[in-house]
């Protein structure tokens, strides 16, 4: 069988270009992009004026063997376009290949960097040297072997002009060069100065005082950094902990660990200001105790009652006077008097604009974390390529522990595994049969769900008018008071898993889907449970105890709320996870772990976050508490997790999770929590004997009560009463920032739209451009084929003209 021989090019160059047609240099962006295109000109006016020499790398007969009828270009054994070494030399000639693979090309380029980074006239740029002086952008050779001497000149060019920059200069342009990094070691030893040049000017008396303290604060400035940044690198909570997460059970897990940790710190930045303004303050003065404090029992704990009422938990123990020193006895619950001389600190503008500062700075940084979630998960953009740049991209080399390579390493393979699973889930199509007895599946669970979350919701109201009806409740028999938290825990533990025996009917095809319908359920139970309970505590027990202080009772009852939560939700991580995993090996015989439940762990942290929500009104200790609950949730789900769960059977990857939860945080729990406080500050009568608001018929009217008061101060601060009176009372101006705000979200859509359309655009123009090369690459490949084949039948005709004659 003949093989097709391979030709080897040889272009003749011409001895001298003209002036105007300099050869573009590396830097200069615009020529370089043009110079294939002139490139290509002049190869093909080469071969129509001077021809081309063709060598045959295997001389045998029947050179012309692969020169059929068509000549078009041949196939490699896996489809792949074989090009002959003529085109292959044209390729490797095409600036990006030559500027992305020469050594001698990436240190001419930053030659004229650093010289135009200087600007020294005297030093000669790059375009006006000659051309030994830089790469070729058309016969750059593939071996490189003929250009060691001109490298070498350059990088003596590139050293003298890196030791005129200064050390910061120098470093950030070594930095940014694309080379190895003993290159830049070399390079940065070479172009440092030499330490005896230091020595001499020391001796001479060159380097003044002033330098001398400047380069000792400029090093001592990068040290503070560096140790500064390593400080803050371990002081991440729980760094290696997730590591170790999402490397062993993926992102989806990882997703519920890193919202209790957002979690976390949103309740973190909510408890200094109460503890500053409201909470120390009312410690440093406590008011005189209108009776005897009840001893701490213990059922405290449980029932928040009894001593806690007593102290700085509840709002019932605040004062409505300007703090100074312990008031004398208040007359009949009325104003405190304050005495001569007291501290211009009043507790209930404290109180109340404390909460709202707390609360306007929460919905700041709630929706600045929503936003960049949405920035980061739904990119302008396609996630096209994905799969190669885990493969190509992923490892750090900058590991060296075993440990560290063996997390990373499980890291990654989670990451293909779940990125495979997602493009496998889309490869899967239903028939129109299979489509419709889905949706009658799908129909028939909902309707099951809503009837169980209707079922929650009648037998917590039904309950809580119970407990109306057995109100008051005495000292002794306080432990009543735990039996309506109790229901609610007991429907809210076991709806969810009724939830989950009714998910196994619908077998959806996407674990994502699977787990967003999970959230949807037990959002809809645990939110509508929640009003129920709102309305029970504003609407029902205000009435009922008009003579007591009802804003101490709802405290407790929140407080009672959290506990219960927090115990059932260690009881479910113990008979949930550990009993069902011995019960499972032991007795069934199974090898396999339960699979962590992400959609109900995640609205338990949104249900208690709710909680605190609404609770930091009525007991401003509240969010510590939450801290507390939030540690140790921590600390247990992880070694439930690592001892009693295993990694997803399907794996996913949860890109959009972090964000689903931010979002449902800020809109059904913290919106609805606002909503609530906002009605309870403005509408909700205080009550008479207790809390700083005691003597106003509304919460909201001490920022009155302090306005006029500063409208008698005196005209240097009347400018406050203007602001409350225009900006505060009138509507007017919050219509206008709500339509602002509107506008500006409107516009910022629009901006990420034409992004995503320019974006297109250009994904279009790149796959164009692509497409052209391919298109004159083969161009070029039949103008080689037809000159030689052409002088191929020359000589064969002289050859023949030869045997006749």
């Amino acid at each position: 069988m003949s093989q097709s021989p391979a030709f080897v090019l040889n272009v003749l160059e011409t001895p001298e270009d003209p002036e105007g047609s300099q050869e573009p240099s590396p830097y200069d962006e615009s020529e370089v992009h043009d110079s294939f295109h002139q490139l290509i000109q002049e190869q093909s006016r080469w071969v129509a004026e001077e021809g081309l020499e063709l060598q045959q790398r295997q001389p045998e007969t029947g050179a012309l063997g692969a020169s059929g009828s068509d000549h078009e270009t041949m196939l490699g054994p896996e489809g792949a376009p074989v090009y002959s070494m003529a085109t292959l030399r044209i390729l490797a000639s095409m600036p990006s290949r030559t500027i992305g693979r020469s050594r001698g090309a990436i240190i001419s380029q930053y030659y004229s960097r650093t010289v135009k980074l200087r600007r020294r006239a005297g030093r000669p740029q790059l375009r006006d040297m000659g051309r030994s002086a830089r790469p070729s952008l058309r016969l750059y050779d593939l071996e490189l072997d003929s250009a060691v001497l001109e490298e070498e000149e350059k990088r003596g060019l590139l050293v003298k002009e890196l030791q005129g920059l200064t050390a910061a200069q120098r470093d950030h342009m070594l930095r940014g060069m694309p080379l190895s990094l003993a290159e830049k070691r070399g390079l940065r030893e070479e172009s440092r100065p030499p330490r005896g040049k230091h020595r001499a000017q020391w001796h001479r008396g060159l380097l003044s005082c002033c330098d001398q303290l400047r380069d000792s604060c400029v090093l001592a400035s990068h040290n503070l950094g560096l140790a500064l940044l390593s400080g803050l690198q371990a002081l991440m909570p729980w760094h290696y902990a997730l590591k170790r997460i999402g490397g062993r059970f993926g992102s989806s897990v990882l997703s519920y660990f890193l919202f209790l940790k957002t979690l976390l710190a949103f309740n973190t930045l909510l408890l200094p200001p109460l503890l500053a303004f409201i909470v120390g303050v009312q410690a440093a003065f406590p008011p005189a105790p209108t009776g005897p404090v009840p001893a701490f029992t213990g059922l405290e704990l449980l029932t928040g009652g009894g001593y806690f009422t007593h102290s700085v938990m509840y709002y019932g123990y605040y004062s409505n006077a300007t703090l100074n020193q312990p008031c004398a006895s208040p007359l009949d619950g009325s104003q405190c008097t304050p005495e001569a001389g007291s501290l211009p600190y009043s507790m209930p503008l404290a109180y109340l604009f404390t909460l709202g500062a707390a609360f306007f700075i929460t919905c700041i940084t709630l929706v600045y974390s929503m936003s960049r979630s949405f920035g980061e998960s739904y990119r302008v953009g396609s996630t096209s390529g994905v799969h190669a740049i885990t493969v190509f991209c992923s490892w750090d080399y900058k590991v060296t522990q075993r440990w560290a390579t063996r997390l990373q390493h499980d890291n990654i393979r989670t990451q293909l595994k779940e990125l495979l699973a997602e493009w496998q889930s889309r490869q899967h199509r239903r028939s129109a049969c299979g489509q419709l007895r889905r949706v009658a599946v799908l129909g028939l669970v909902w309707l099951l769900c809503l009837g169980t979350t209707l079922g929650c919701t009648l037998a917590v109201y039904t309950f809580s008018e119970l407990m109306i009806k057995q109100s008051p409740v005495s000292a002794e028999r306080e432990a009543v008071l735990l039996l309506l938290p109790l229901v609610v825990c007991l429907l809210n533990l076991g709806g969810p898993y009724l939830f989950r025996i009714l998910a196994a009917l619908e077998r959806h095809d996407s674990p994502v889907l699977e787990v967003y319908v999970a959230i949807c359920r037990n959002l809809i139970l645990k939110m509508v449970t929640l009003g129920i309970l709102c309305y029970h505590w504003l609407g029902r027990r205000v009435g009922t105890l008009k003579d007591q202080c009802w804003e101490n009772f709802v405290g407790q009852e929140l407080y009672r709320l959290m506990v219960m939560d927090f115990i059932f939700t260690l009881l479910d991580t113990l008979l949930g996870e550990l009993v069902w995993r011995l019960f499972s090996e032991k007795q069934l015989k199974r090898k396999g772990k339960p699979e962590f439940d992400i959609a109900g762990n995640v609205l338990e942290l949104i249900y208690g976050q709710t909680l605190t929500w609404l609770g930091v009104l009525f007991s401003p200790l509240l969010p510590a508490m939450q801290i507390i609950k939030l540690l140790l949730l921590f600390y247990i789900k992880k070694a439930s997790l690592m001892a009693n769960c295993q990694a997803p059977r399907r794996p996913w990857k949860a890109s959009h999770m972090s964000t689903v939860f931010i979002s449902l945080l800020c809109f059904p729990s913290f919106l609805g929590a606002a909503v609530f406080l906002c009605y309870a500050v403005w509408q909700v009568k205080p009550s008479s004997t207790c809390g700083p608001f005691r003597t106003l018929d509304t919460m909201y009217e001490a920022g009155k009560v302090w306005v006029r008061r500063l409208e008698k101060a005196g005209p240097r601060v009347s400018w406050l009463p203007w602001i409350h009176r225009y900006l505060v009372e009138d509507t007017f101006p919050i219509y206008l920032v709500s339509a602002l705000l509107l506008a500006v979200i409107y516009l910022n859509i629009q901006v990420v739209k034409g992004q995503r359309k320019v974006i297109c655009l250009l994904k279009e123009q790149i796959s164009n451009e692509g497409e052209d090369k391919i298109f004159l690459i083969n161009k070029l490949q039949r103008v080689y084929e037809r000159k030689e084949r052409s002088r191929a039948h020359e000589e064969a005709a002289r050859a023949s003209c030869g045997l006749r004659g």
